[in-house]
Formats: structure tokens, sequence, C-alpha cells
């Protein structure tokens, strides 16, 4: 079969390019997650290079026949690791020394959507023929009938100002209400094990693998987990349960006793599978993940079970058919049994009998083709190793006669690697624009069979922008106000590359990362390497707990895990106790680095909070997962700021599980509107940004000098250089994912869709013979939901501004962002909640001024960078 395309774009020192055999490699090639970045936007160097240049051009491609032992093999072992991974993560603006699937401050220009910061993981794929709501998965966060969205989801040598243990043993929960849960609860008393949250990150990790010999107990202290059969046992304990809840909900008579039914049955099934989606990727030990994929798939087919199960559909359909049994529920149980009901409704069970087969047989294939399409974003290419220069050939890995390209090498000093790994990582693939066509043309199928207009439509129900036209109103009227800002930023850019290498100036896709990187390591002198020594783990431990016990009455204690509790021994156990109020949960830090663990940085919701019969609050326990650096002998952990701010970003995450009080599990926590999920986590960013915040923690760890206030300005200030064009760049990928997931049949083919998107929404050209679309991995997880992570941002933009920036430690502020926001998880409309923090209702101009006015730069900083 030969692919008789040519890619190239003309450059003055254009290279006159042989014949490039283009390989796609049948299998992904094994490696880390973090080998995916350059498909969802690389970060940068600091440091300047001028590695001569010249231009990659009319390179012609065609499929021979070529020895594919060593591609294949590589291939498979690849595939393997990403069959264990889940979707990315999103990026932030940062400082470029993040971990490859986190944000850098400008991501690679249209190399792939920026992968989620920190979202919630939680779920593998399932077979369920139902997927996720308004708020839907991000990651593996896809959601069953009676299956709540699991999200999708820092040592110092010195030891500073950690708070005493409470002294009250037994003081009562605080009487407000939280979340809808009226019930007086029982508190948690305070433990003797536990300890400064600092001390927790200063002992040496070792990375070593646990000895599992010997009797221990099991993870996360579920007795059956144990050994790798005891999924098995609590699989097969949960699926009991399940049957005798569904007989019992059957039976019952509609009431408020229903939804606190589907709610325990929910939960039985989660305890299970969103355990056992955390370890099948995080566990060092393959027979503990391979034990989990099973859990994962014995629990999928039960959910398939549960959503075409009509006797249970009608005892929830009856409760709402009754306007008067409505009418008496609280507004948290009200809209929990909604949301039980539209997850019934978008699998199709209210059809007819032939219809609704439909329906079923639509969800099944949108799963196996989502699962396809996303295997299909990572894999790899190979080309002949003879076609390109040799002077590039080490940038990318060799496997005999064969190159393989993987990313899109976005950091790379040297034009051409750049422009060599754009046009043959993004060479379309046939099979691959196949699934996607069939996914969005299969999504819209189903959206209309179950009453909506478009799929678009039945994703953004329950969201803050509530339907398509209000997500492109805020898209169109950003790009808008951006528009002036991103030529300004592109002029920038185009001037450093043209001082660079004047021979080659044209401004290209593959640009802005490497080039704005640049400009920021000019302007603001930012070296990630003189920051490190001021932020240990242990001293931005410390500075979180300190930061949430001023504002929120809570702190952070180190817990001593018991044996085989934690499935490697640098996990570290944090209690979260409130001052009045006692325990609220665990949080599991899966920080440090080892081999296998997937590059990702991300919280797992492993149980969700919820009120017991017994009157008793089921506590919430969270895993975050960062990479960071060990500790040595003489060095602790540092990290760089980039670091730093995605340790702020994740405990946000946490916070937002730990803080909700929550009736039902669920709507616990982060299990709510995609584009509310993320607001929590963004606004953590802000606290990392302000001085006065880092002053309270940031030491160095050898003198206990505390960081200069310019060296935080100039930090923040390098973030803004060319973020209106980073923008602009997630502004297109936002309308996109609209366009795709809107009126169907499409006009034309996916990729002179995102041509013409490209040239209105964004401003550097289209090269031909590419397709990004099929790297968009973020279409399988955030279908018509890519808009959230501005949105996200505006939301987190306007609370910070209204509520904390005159004092990042007001108390009563942090009283009311608890009490408006974090408490209800997902109980209660996004808007509303947005609604009572800031006493007004926001406008899409004011998300819209929000977003732009951040990008103005800091008139005290200019001057004092002057000075």
């Amino acid at each position: 079969m030969l692919l008789s395309l040519v890619l190239g774009t003309r450059h003055p020192s254009g290279l006159s390019g042989a014949g490039l055999g283009v390989q796609f490699c049948a299998k992904p090639r094994r490696g880390r997650s973090s080998r995916l970045g350059a498909a969802l936007g690389q970060g940068h160097p600091c440091g300047l290079s001028r590695s001569p240049s010249v231009g990659l051009s009319s390179i012609s491609v065609s499929s021979r026949s070529v020895d594919r032992g060593r591609p294949t093999a590589l291939a498979a072992r690849l595939a393997r690791a990403v069959q264990r991974s889940f979707l990315e993560r999103k990026p932030t603006e940062g400082d470029g020394s993040r971990s490859t699937l986190r944000a850098r401050a400008v991501p690679a220009a249209l190399a792939g959507p920026r992968p989620p910061p920190g979202l919630v993981a939680g779920r593998g794929v399932l077979r369920c023929p139902l997927p996720a709501r308004g708020g839907a998965p991000r990651g593996a966060r896809r959601r069953a009938t009676l299956w709540p969205r699991s999200p999708g989801p820092p040592g110092s040598a010195r030891s500073r100002g950690a708070r005493a243990l409470p002294r009250k043993r037994g003081a009562m929960l605080c009487a407000r209400r939280l979340g809808g849960l009226r019930a007086g609860l029982r508190v948690r008393r305070v433990s003797t094990r536990w300890s400064p949250v600092g001390a927790a990150f200063t002992v040496q990790p070792q990375g070593r693998r646990l000895d599992w010999s010997g009797e221990r107990g099991g993870l996360f202290g579920v007795p059956e987990l144990s050994a790798p059969e005891g999924f098995r046992v609590a699989q097969e304990k949960a699926l009991r349960k399940t049957e005798q809840l569904v007989r019992r909900v059957c039976a019952t008579p509609p009431g408020p006793r229903t939804v606190l039914i589907f709610d325990e049955l929910s939960d039985s099934l989660c305890r299970v599978a969103d355990l056992a989606d955390f370890v099948k990727i995080a566990h060092p030990e393959a027979a503990f993940r391979e034990a989990a994929e099973e859990a994962c798939r014995s629990i999928g087919t039960m959910v398939e079970k549960l959503n075409t199960n009509v006797e249970l559909y009608q005892s929830l359909q009856r409760l709402l058919a009754d306007k008067k049994l409505v009418e008496s529920l609280d507004p948290e149980t009200r809209r929990v049994a909604e949301l039980f009901m539209f997850d019934f409704e978008i699998s199709g069970i209210h059809l007819d009998r032939e219809k609704r087969k439909r329906a079923v047989d639509l969800n099944v294939k949108i799963l196996d083709l989502s699962s396809a399409f996303l295997m299909g974003t990572h894999l790899p290419n190979t080309i002949e190793k003879r076609v390109l220069p040799e002077r590039i050939r080490h940038h990318f890995e060799l496997a005999g006669e064969h190159v393989v390209v993987d990313s899109l090498r976005a950091e790379a000093p040297d034009d051409l690697v750049r422009e060599a790994a754009y046009k043959i990582f993004l060479y379309p693939n046939a099979g691959q624009l196949k699934r996607l066509e069939e996914l969005l043309s299969s999504r819209d199928l189903l959206a209309k069979l179950v009453g909506y207009p478009t799929y678009s439509h039945r994703a953004l129900q329950g969201t803050i922008a509530q339907s398509p036209e209000t997500v492109m109103e805020f898209l169109e009227k950003l790009s808008d106000k951006l528009s002036e800002r991103t030529m300004k930023d592109f002029e920038m850019i185009r001037g450093m590359k043209m001082k660079l290498n004047p021979q080659n100036s044209e401004l290209m896709p593959w640009d802005p990362p490497y080039y704005s990187g640049l400009i920021r390591a000019e302007r603001f002198n930012i070296e990630p390497s003189l920051y490190c020594p001021f932020f240990s783990l242990g001293a931005c431990m410390e500075g979180l707990s300190l930061l949430f016990s001023r504002l929120l009455g809570v702190s952070l204690y180190g817990e001593q895990p018991a044996k085989g509790e934690v499935w490697s021994e640098d996990v570290r156990k944090l209690a979260v106790v409130h001052e009045s109020e006692g325990l609220l949960g665990y949080i599991y830090c899966d920080f440090f680095q080892r081999a296998d663990k997937p590059h990702q940085d991300c919280h797992f919701t492993i149980r969700g909070g919820r009120l017991k019969e017994d009157g008793d609050y089921q506590l919430p326990v969270v895993v975050l997962m960062l990479n960071l650096p060990h500790s040595s002998r003489n060095l602790p952990t540092l990290l760089t700021p980039g670091m730093m701010e995605n340790l702020f970003h994740e405990m946000g995450h946490a916070m937002h599980s730990m803080l909700g009080r929550t009736r039902y599990q669920h709507v616990t926590g982060t299990r709510c509107p995609t584009d509310f999920a993320e607001v929590p986590s963004i606004l953590m960013e802000y606290f990392a940004n302000d001085y006065r915040v880092v002053h309270q923690f940031a030491r160095h760890y050898q003198t206990g000098q505390s960081l200069p206030k310019n060296m935080v300005s100039r930090l923040c200030e390098s973030k803004k250089v060319c973020a209106a064009a980073d923008m602009q760049l997630q502004v297109f990928y936002a309308a996109l994912d609209q366009i795709y997931h809107g009126k169907h049949p499409l006009r034309s083919s996916t990729t002179d869709i995102l041509r013409d998107t490209q040239e209105r929404f964004y401003g550097l050209p289209y090269v031909p013979n590419t397709a990004w679309q099929l790297r968009f991995s973020h279409l399988v997880g955030y279908g018509a939901k890519y808009y959230s992570y501005l949105m996200s941002r505006a939301v987190a933009s306007m609370v910070w501004r209204e509520c904390f920036r005159q004092d990042p430690f007001n108390r009563a502020a942090g009283e009311r962002y608890r009490r408006e926001m974090l408490a209800h998880g997902g109980g209660r409309e996004p808007m509303l909640m947005l609604q009572g923090m800031l006493q007004k209702r926001p406008s899409i101009d004011d998300f819209v001024n929000t977003l732009v006015s951040d990008l103005d730069l800091d008139f005290e900083t200019f001057l004092m960078d002057s000075a």
C-alpha cells in the first residue's frame, strides 16, 4: 500500500528531502507515558541555543517493505504500557519544569491538547453501555447508571511550624449545614500515631518494592486485598451485595429511601471498581495489576446488567413521576435522583425494546472505538533512517535501519528536528481517521436516539455552560478579545526566530513552544535550579498544611500505614484533620518516581464520602500521584516551581474530596460537572503564585533564607510571556471539539474542518498532509467538553479576585468557600454554587474579561526589572 503524500512547507534554506518511508507501527512501542507528551503539549527549555537549522521540504512518503522485528517489539511494549494508563492531565500555565504530561507555560502549537492538570482519574474503560454524563469522564472517568463519576482525578531537612494536635478528643462537629448534610455526625477522634506533615517527608524514600512476606493487612486497609486473589473475593462480595440491594430497592415504596438504596448500590460497586482502577495502573506487582483489571471487567459486566434492568429503572421512575413526593425531597436528594435517572435514560432504557437494543449496541461500539482511538493517538511512526539528515538522527530513537518518531520534540533547539518530528508524527493514518469518523458519528446517533439534537447538547447538560450555544459564544468572544494580543505574541516569537535563524524566519506551528521559552529566559532570567533549594518537599507540605489551617481550619498529619496497606514503601499516608470536626479523611501520597510508574500527576478517588445508615460518615480516601525525584543522603527532595505548583493543584482536588460532606457518594467531592471539577485545583495555583503564601514556607533548605519577593514576582510574570497565543491555542482546540460534536453529518472531512477552524481561531498556517486531530486524545474523555479548561480557569480567577486576592488567609472567605462550593460536591448545580460564592451570577462577558485581564503584566514587577 503506497502512502504517496508530500509533507513539506517552503523554506528559504530548504532541504530537498529524499523519499521518506513512514511506517505506522501496528502497536505502540513500550515507553513511559511521558513519551506521549509531544502530542499533548511540551514545554520548552530555558537555555539559549543557536543550533544551525535548515528546512525540511518536499518529503515524499511511501510505505515500504521494512524489517518489522525491532519496531514491532518496541510497539508491543508501548502498547502494554499504554493499556495500563489513562487519559492525560490538562496542563496549566507553568514555568516549563513540569513532567511531560503536565502543562508547560506555552504548549506545543497544534501539538495536541494540553493534558488536564490533575484531573481526577478513576475507572478504566469498562464494557458498560453508558457513557459519562454532563460532567463526563476525564481519563477513565466513565460512569454507569449506578456508577459515580470518579474524576475521570512536597522532605526538607528542616521541619517547621507544624501545628499541635487538636486538644479536644471528642469535640462535636460544627452545627452548620454543609452540602445538605443535616444529620449530626460522630466526630473522629485524634490519633496518637499522627506526626507533623513535614516530618513524614523527611525520611529518605528508597523506592524499593515492599517485602510481601509474612502476615500483613490489605491495600488501603481492605482485609481481602492482602494478596492479588483478594480482588476476586472483594468483587464477589460486592456483586452479592448488589443483587441484594437491587431486590430491596425494587420492593421499596417510592420515597427518599429509594435514593439512599440507589446510592448504596452505587457505593458497593465503586468501592471495588475505583480501587481496582488505581491498582491496575499503579501497583508495581504484575499479579496485583492483572487481578485489578479482571475486577474492573467483572464490575463492568454487572453495570451492563443494571443499565438494562427495567424493573430497577421503574423503581426510580415511580418516585420522580410523583410530583408531591418530588417536592418533599430536599434539593440534594432530588438532584441525585435526577442524576441517576439521567444516566438510565442516556442508556436508552426508556425506549422501546428495539431502540433500547440499538442504544446499548451504540454505547458498546463507542467504548470500543474510544479505546482504539485513544491507543492510536499514542502510536509512534517509524521512518527509514537514511532519509533523515545524519546530524538530526540522534534526536530520535533508532531501531535498526529505522528511526522511531514518538513525539513532536517541541523542546528541541534545532528547527529541523522540530519540523521533521511534526510532519512525521502527525502524518495521517487511514485507520485512525476511520475510527475518529465512526466515533463522532456513533456519538451523534446515540444522542439523537435518546432525544438530544447533538452529542454536545447531551454532554453539556448539568454543566456551568449548559448548552453548546453558550460554549461557542464564550469561545468566540474570548477569541475576539485575544486576537490583538495574540498577533503581538506571534510577532515577538517571529522576532526571536529571526534573531537566531535569519535564513528561516517564517513562523510555523512547531515554533511557539521553543521560542517563547527563549523569550522568557531572556526577559526574566528564570532558571528553575535557582528556585529548587527553596522548595523542599517537606517545607512545601508544611506550607500547604499552614494555608489550609488558616483558611479552613484543616491540618495535615503523617500517619504510619499498616503493613500491606500501601503498594510501595515510599508512599506516605496523610490524615486530614479539622480543628473541631476531627478526622475528615485520608490522602495517600504516591509522590516519587519508580520503574513502570505512569508519568502522570493526578488525583484518584478510592472511596467516596457518604452518610451511612448508622449515622456515621464514610470517610473519603484518595490518592495523589506525582513523579518527584527521590531525596539522597545529603539532599532532600527539591521541587522546581512547576512541581510546586503541580503539588498545590493536586492538593486542590484532594481538599475538594476531603471537605465535601454530601449525603450521597454519587456526588461526593470531585464527582461533579467537568467545567466545575477543575475550579478548586486551579484556584490553588493562584495561592501557589502569591508571595504572601509562598513566603510562609519557601526557605533555603541549607541556610534558612526566605525566597526573595522579586524572584517570586519575576516567576509569576514570566508565565504571562506569550500567554495570549497559548490561550488562543486552547480556544482553537475547544472550538474544534465543539464542531466535531455538533450538527451531523459534518460539512466536510475532519481534516478540512481542522484546517478551517485553525484559520479562524488560531493564526498560524495549517501544514498540508498532517492530521493533528488524530492525536487529539481528549476527544475520548473530554468529548464536547474541552472548553472546561478555560471556563474553570475563569471561574477560579473570579473567586480569587473577589475573595482571596486582598487576603489569601481570610478565614471568613475560606469558610464561605467551603460552605458554598466545596461542601456540595456535585450535589448542587454549579452555577448556584458559584453564585453563592460570588454573590452574583456571572455572565459570559465576566468570564471572558477575567481571563483576558489575567494576561496583563504587573506594573510593579516591570519597574522592579527595569531598576
